[in-house]
């Protein structure tokens, strides 16, 4: 039925949709515009996304180590793992739910709340490892809140989630009475380096983005979620449970907050309410750079992985220029305005 398994809104080829007459002679689809150019593309177009994405991030690299000649080293290319390691935890189930059709716009707010709990719990006499368990229920607990209220209560997942971003937020401060909770004893995820001088944080990123692609390529809960993306009522006509799969991966979305949180706590070692501020503009950036649609049904754990080192390796060569912190979010955010234009832009000229 498709070409690709993985990619169930790619067409077999490029074809123009059939035109009719509506009584005064103007065409049934969009524009003339867009049907000139969807005419004079070659049927079998595959409009290029990863090839480009490598291609950006092979200039990148090059700019940079002409700029900087720090850039290049081992220790520098280390730090840029380091850098997107929490980010990318966050970004392997963001890309699941974006392929879905869903967002988690909590995420920041969460793993501020978990780092929070976190200090909290070892600076008040509780084990090490009980402090774990509970920080990630309270993440697991979290994108069960977002999935239940998305799934069963029938609340818009944006809406739903800049309302728990902001719940997750206030209760981030409360715990902490509005100072920073400083806290020793849990540096090794951030300190401790057992192979090649890499943290324990980047293994950890490994492991995720592994059983993601996993998850997406091998299981019947991958494929379900881009046939839901694709089309959602086609899904459930085909017998995927819709709502059990949504739900499932919002809880994979908590899970990933608690590890994230656990990880932003070990690298600062305190809990404060500001950690992971502007995450989730970062996290839903990175999984639209890498090829994921707003719509649903596209998206892939290598591009958003791709998606991420060029911003890591952006923020990190602007920092060895030099240049002001506020300009690494003026690019960030002009990233994510072009990748949705490319997206629209690539969806109107495929699909009419």
């Amino acid at each position: 039925m498709q070409d690709d398994p993985l990619r169930v809104d790619q067409p077999s080829s490029l074809q123009l949709p059939a035109t009719a007459g509506d009584g005064h002679g103007s065409p049934a689809s969009s524009s003339i515009a867009v049907q000139t150019l969807r005419a004079m593309l070659p049927k079998k177009l595959k409009v290029p996304e990863s090839a480009a994405l490598l291609v950006v991030l092979a200039a990148l690299v090059v700019f940079f180590s002409v700029k900087s000649p720090v850039f290049l080293t081992q220790a520098n290319l280390i730090n840029v793992l380091i850098e997107v390691a929490t980010i990318g935890i966050l970004a392997c189930p963001a890309t699941m739910l974006l392929v879905a059709g869903q967002f988690d716009l909590s995420v920041g707010s969460g793993i501020a709340l978990v780092s929070c709990v976190f200090a909290y719990l070892i600076t008040h006499g509780w084990a090490t490892g009980l402090a774990l368990v509970v920080s990630i229920g309270l993440g697991l607990t979290g994108g069960m809140l977002n999935g239940f209220l998305v799934t069963v209560i029938g609340i818009n997942a944006l809406i739903t989630t800049l309302g728990t971003l902001a719940i997750y937020s206030g209760l981030a401060f409360i715990v902490t009475a509005g100072l920073p909770i400083e806290f020793n004893g849990f540096g090794e995820l951030a300190l401790e380096r057992p192979l090649l001088n890499i943290p324990w944080s980047v293994y950890i990123f490994f492991a995720f983005i592994a059983a993601s692609v996993f998850i997406l390529r091998m299981t019947v809960f991958g494929r379900s979620l881009f046939a839901i993306g694709a089309n959602r009522a086609a899904a459930r006509l085909a017998g995927i449970r819709v709502n059990r799969t949504i739900f499932t991966t919002f809880v994979l979305s908590g899970f990933a907050v608690g590890i994230a949180g656990l990880v932003a706590a070990s690298q600062t070692g305190e809990g404060s309410g500001s950690t992971g501020t502007g995450y989730e503009l970062t996290v839903v950036t990175a999984v639209i750079l890498g090829g994921a649609s707003l719509a649903g049904g596209r998206g892939s754990i290598l591009g958003t992985v791709v998606g991420l080192l060029i911003l890591g390796i952006i923020d990190n060569g602007l920092t060895l220029l030099n240049v002001q912190s506020f300009w690494q979010q003026v690019i960030s955010g002009a990233l994510l305005i072009t990748a949705v234009g490319f997206d629209v832009t690539r969806r109107r000229l495929t699909e009419g």
